[in-house]
């Protein structure tokens, strides 16, 4: 499974709880979190994926935070 599939695996699953790129990283076990940025930004916009800043529905900070619309 690619990095993008398991960004997006994960974000589906959450949804529509809104989730940060820190905690996408996280919970895939991705060495950088600029790895979860760039599939959140290719994500975004498409298929019902939404990117906006609000409250992270895991770690509660207020940052970027990618959900997918059902």
């Amino acid at each position: 499974m690619s990095v993008l599939d398991a960004v997006r695996k994960l974000v589906v699953r959450l949804s529509p709880d809104p989730v940060c790129d820190d905690c996408i990283a996280d919970r895939l076990g991705l060495s950088q979190r600029q790895n979860a940025n760039q599939k959140t930004r290719e994500l975004a916009g498409q298929d019902g994926f939404e990117r906006f800043k609000a409250e992270c529905s895991l770690c509660g900070a207020t940052k970027l935070v990618i959900r997918k619309l059902r």
